[in-house]
């Protein structure tokens, strides 16, 4: 007769109830592969996450990548392979495909749905703090310090969110030529300014806080096609400028001249890069990046307009 079969009752339980246990234990998530690699992180829902561990990695911050509008996370992570390499980040480019994330639910975050507000914890913007959990987790570095970098649509669930959810963390939020900005105002609707929105999350503390949020507004100065497909021609947006690098200029002066008159501190950063249009493989490997992800002090402005 094996030996535990002739312990007492009681204690064979209690052993049998520990093996239990231990097994159901989770064991601990694989460490993000050296090279290109892609992982399923579990938030509420699956998520594939598309990343890059530069054969130099030693440690170095998290760098989140969001893509845009074309919902192609695998080449945003290939983009984003110069920053991996440059700066010896970890990358890591969720995919929040049309189906689950339809751009009400991406570009605007789920803050509304057919009209209503919907509450903070069903917002995608709910999601990011999970996403870097789960990559925190498999590293095995709960304090890992982290970057978002989002181009295009991206960008725009990053001022977004950043205005309504804050930075998540972050210690420098990035949006690279967004094609609509959200102003901090209450005189547009949401999407473009705090209006519509229920009251408690427009308080003039709240534009406050977005204000002094670690922000920085990332843009090429080629990307002036007002006929470009993929912008946003509506006439709210159309307000903001006629082409991305316009509107750009025109929520940061905006920002800039309400701190001024109102004596807020303004987190953000203007950082520009030469004659790149809107893509984001070169606004990834431009120069600038650097200033626009880790530097100390962006390129500040005077608050005049575009036109």
């Amino acid at each position: 007769m094996p030996r535990f079969l002739s312990l007492r009752p009681g204690l064979r339980l209690s052993l049998l109830l520990l093996a239990g246990l231990v097994l159901a234990l989770p064991s601990r998530a694989e460490p993000v592969p050296l090279g290109k690699g892609k992982v399923t992180v579990d938030v509420g829902v699956p998520l594939e996450v598309f990343t890059y561990k530069p054969a130099n990695y030693a440690g170095g911050p998290l760098v989140l990548v969001f893509h845009g509008v074309n919902r192609n996370a695998d080449d945003y992570r290939n983009f984003a392979l110069t920053l991996g390499e440059r700066f010896g980040v970890l990358v890591a480019a969720p995919y929040f495909d049309l189906e689950r994330f339809p751009n009400d639910a991406y570009q605007r975050g789920g803050v509304m749905k057919a009209g209503r507000p919907q509450p903070r914890e069903q917002w995608t913007f709910a999601l990011v703090p999970k996403i870097v959990a789960a990559l925190r987790a498999a590293e095995g570095r709960p304090d890992l310090p982290y970057y978002f970098l989002g181009h295009s649509a991206g960008g725009q669930f990053l001022v977004r969110m950043i205005a309504l959810a804050g930075p998540l963390g972050a210690e420098r939020v990035v949006a690279a030529n967004p094609g609509s900005h959200l102003f901090p105002t209450r005189a547009a609707r949401y999407g473009y300014g705090f209006g519509g929105l229920p009251e408690e999350w427009t308080t003039d503390e709240a534009i406050r806080r977005y204000l002094a949020a670690p922000l920085t507004l990332y843009l090429g100065t080629g990307d002036r096609n007002p006929q470009d497909k993929n912008l946003e021609r509506g006439e709210e947006a159309m307000r903001q400028g006629p082409y991305r690098h316009a509107r750009g200029l025109n929520c940061f002066a905006f920002a800039t001249n309400i701190t001024t008159q109102l004596g807020w501190t303004l987190g953000w950063r203007l950082v520009e890069t030469p004659d790149i249009g809107h893509d984001a493989a070169k606004m990834f490997a431009a120069p600038e990046v650097g200033q626009a992800l880790f530097g100390a002090a962006g390129a500040p402005r005077d608050g005049s307009a575009a036109q």
